[in-house]
């Protein structure tokens, strides 16, 4: 999250207005509040939600948010459900059984998706979102990674993550975190990892290798099975037996129901662990990821904590502790409403029009399709050369209309090139889909009268 300094002085001393409407017509609900403290008087509850739905109406519209891949609409039932669900702590499984065992059955709806083989016994836990499931992954190639060394009597004290310099920034911090050196590999000129440049920085301190399924950047499939076919040979050549964790937050809900003969998962021996955000393409709001490994022996038994359970023990594995059971049960909600072949439609309709976006973006003039929307259903484009205005021209023009869509220059070795991407979410109707290039086309017409005016202005980037 966010870092947030504390504010002081006069600065600490603002006040927050109340506006005088009948709702406000009592005394003590007329006026302002500290912004920065606590006042010392409370405000009845339907002034104080006013205050804050009021303040929140700055935000922008979640919808029209074509940078985020998190989910911005569920059915009105999981949103009930989710209310009901709230107030359940889902580390509390003596006392939330119920919603404990419907945790186990999403880790095996999604162990059976990805291919797991029933004969070893895939395990695996919910989490906080992709990022909190990286970190267990990457846990879990240190531990094991330690645990070979000791045991072959060898150094286990500078270990290394190898992964593409396009990876999401949550494999930076682990690596930084957890005192592991990232191996971040150069790209280009295609915009992802490769199988050559993975095995070419892989030595006997490499804990693993990250491939994505789905890079943030142009939503691009790296190809996992090149890699896992090179790092065999590598150790049929007397090199290190690197496994590799697939980072899926995006793709693990796409490519099983629109992509079935890619081979990414579990049908590779080499791939040891995956992980998948359930609050993207797993359709559910924001808080929940998923971290599946192979088989247990995997997930090294001292990460592992016994809690007590209906008169026994559950293995847990995580970093964060109290957290809400309601995403849970969204997700499991969702695997009962729409199960597999409705995924696949919804998977199918984001792509679709995916690709339909990128062909009429890049049918515009100025535009130039870097992907097309053939891995997860997003896409990135940049500017013909010569254009007198740029990506980040286009993005600040295009919030006139609501649209949030980033720009930003792609990862190092190919810095020079500055692109737009669209994210497709589950919500993106056709129609709007062409609302969205008639707004293109329309305020594109204005940057080629006014790019001097535009030109100058401060950028900021978009944070992957």
């Amino acid at each position: 999250m966010a870092l947030h300094r504390h504010v002081s002085g006069p600065r600490g001393q603002a006040k927050l207005g109340m506006r005088p409407q009948s709702e406000f017509a009592l005394p003590a609900e007329v006026g302002k509040v500290p912004r920065l403290s606590l006042g010392p008087l409370g405000l009845p509850p339907g002034v104080a939600y006013q205050v804050v739905h009021d303040e929140l109406l700055l935000d922008g519209n979640a919808r029209l948010n074509l940078a985020t891949f998190v989910t911005t609409w569920m059915d009105p039932q999981a949103d009930t459900l989710m209310a009901e669900c709230t107030s359940k702590n889902l580390i509390d499984k003596d006392e939330y059984p119920q919603t404990a065992e419907i945790e186990s059955r999403c880790v095996n709806v999604l162990a059976g998706l990805w291919n797991a083989s029933a004969a070893e016994e895939a395990t695996g836990c919910s989490t906080t979102g992709s990022s909190e499931a990286c970190m267990l992954g990457g846990l879990a190639l240190k531990w094991s990674w330690r645990q070979r060394r000791i045991a072959a009597g060898s150094p286990a004290d500078r270990p290394n993550l190898v992964m593409g310099a396009n990876v999401q920034v949550v494999w930076e911090k682990f690596c930084r975190y957890w005192d592991v050196e990232a191996r971040l590999v150069p790209v280009g000129p295609a915009t992802h990892l490769t199988a050559e440049t993975a095995v070419a920085h892989c030595d006997e301190n490499t804990i693993g290798v990250v491939a994505i399924l789905g890079s943030t950047f142009d939503g691009a499939y790296e190809p996992v099975l090149d890699i896992a076919n090179a790092l065999d040979a590598l150790a049929a050549g007397g090199g290190p037996d690197v496994p590799i964790h697939v980072d899926a937050a995006s793709g693990g809900f796409v490519a099983p129901f629109i992509d079935p003969d890619l081979l990414w998962d579990f049908r590779i021996p080499r791939v040891v662990s995956i992980n998948a955000s359930g609050h993207k393409y797993g359709l559910v709001y924001p808080g929940i990821g998923w971290v599946v490994w192979r088989d247990a022996s995997r997930l090294p038994e001292e990460l592992v904590f016994k809690v007590d359970y209906l008169g026994g023990e559950m293995p847990t594995f995580s970093l964060n502790f109290s957290r809400p059971g309601s995403q849970v049960a969204a997700q499991y909600y969702n695997f009962l409403r729409l199960g597999f072949n409705g995924y696949r439609r919804v998977m199918s309709a984001c792509r679709d029009n995916a690709r339909w976006l990128a062909r009429e973006i890049g049918n515009l003039g100025p535009f130039e399709l870097v992907s097309k929307g053939e891995g997860i259903p997003a896409f990135a484009f940049r500017l013909h050369e010569g254009v007198p205005y740029t990506v980040y021209d286009v993005s600040e023009v295009v919030r006139t209309r609501g649209w949030l869509i980033p720009a930003y220059r792609l990862p190092p070795n190919l810095e020079d090139v500055a692109v737009l991407r669209i994210v497709v979410r589950a919500d993106m109707s056709r129609d709007l889909a062409e609302d969205l290039v008639e707004d293109l086309r329309r305020l594109i017409k204005r940057l080629e009268r006014q790019p001097e005016v535009m030109a100058d202005s401060p950028r900021t980037g978009f944070h992957h």
